[in-house]
C-alpha cells in the first residue's frame, strides 16, 4: 500500500495558524537541539520529512546545506522557498549509499508509521562516520496517553507501553487529532536506532516543566 500524505489537507492551517503560534523563541527546545547535537558542518544536511522547510535557516546558519524530503506535496508548496527539496517516501530516500554527511528528523518521527524502516535508510545514505539526528515529541510524555491541560503536571494515563497509531489528544487545537500520531516507548525508539547500523551517542531533552522533546544524536559505524 502506498504511503498517505496526510499533511496535505492541513498544510495551509499548518504554515499560516500552527506555526505562528510556536514562532516566539525556542519553548520546546528544538532549536537548542540542533545548535547542540548537530552542530556547525559542511556539506549537505538532509531533513527528513522536512515538511515546510521552517528549519532550512537555523541549518545554513549552522554552515549545513540543508535539502529536504517530504511526501506531502502541499506541504512541500511552502518549504520550496526555503531549501531544495524532493518529494518522496521517507522510507525509500532518492539519495545514493554513503552520500551525505549529516541527516535530520525534526519532530517527524511520530508522522512516520515506519520509523524502523527510516531509521534503516537513514543509516544507508549516511557517509561513514557520519552524523544522525533525531528530535522528536518526548516517548515518556507525549502522546495519546498523555494530559497537558495543566502545564505544570503532565497527566500519564495507561497507554504509553503500547506502542501504537491515535488520534487521541488532550487538546483539539494541535496536529496530532488531525493526522493522528505512531508511538514507540522510549526502549523501542533507542533499541531501532541501534538495529538500523548507528551508533548512540549523545542526549537531551527540550521544555519545561516537563520535557516536551527528547532528542539524540547517533554516529553511522564506520
Amino acid at each position: 500500500m502506498a504511503p498517505v500524505a496526510a499533511y496535505d489537507e492541513i498544510a495551509d492551517w499548518y504554515e499560516q495558524e500552527f506555526l505562528p503560534r510556536q514562532a516566539d523563541g525556542d519553548p520546546i527546545g528544538v532549536r537548542a537541539g540542533l545548535a547542540e547535537l548537530l552542530g556547525p558542518g559542511s556539506g549537505p544536511c538532509l531533513e527528513i520529512a522536512c515538511g515546510t522547510g521552517i528549519h532550512a535557516e537555523q541549518l545554513r546558519g549552522l554552515g549545513w546545506t540543508p535539502v529536504g524530503v517530504d511526501l506531502s506535496a502541499a506541504m512541500l508548496g511552502y518549504a520550496r522557498g526555503r531549501l531544495p527539496v524532493a518529494r518522496g517516501d521517507a522510507a525509500r530516500l532518492p539519495f545514493r549509499d554513503g552520500s551525505l554527511p549529516a541527516v535530520v528528523t525534526v519532530m517527524a518521527h511520530t508522522d512516520l508509521p515506519d520509523y524502523p524502516a527510516v531509521l534503516r535508510e537513514a543509516a544507508r545514505v549516511l557517509s561513514n562516520g557520519g552524523t544522525f539526528v533525531h528530535i522528536g515529541v518526548h516517548p515518556c510524555f507525549c502522546g495519546g496517553f498523555a494530559d497537558h491541560t495543566d502545564p505544570t503536571a503532565v497527566v500519564i494515563r495507561p497507554g504509553y507501553l503500547d506502542g501504537h497509531w491515535t488520534t487521541d489528544s488532550w487538546t483539539t487545537e494541535g496536529v496530532r487529532n488531525r493526522v493522528g500520531a505512531s508511538h514507540w516507548p522510549l526502549p523501542d525508539l533507542l533499541h531501532h536506532v541501534l538495529a538500523a547500523g548507528l551508533t548512540l551517542d549523545r542526549f537531551t531533552e527540550g521544555g519545561s516543566p516537563v520535557p516536551t522533546t527528547f532528542a539524540l544524536r547517533a554516529r553511522k559505524r564506520s
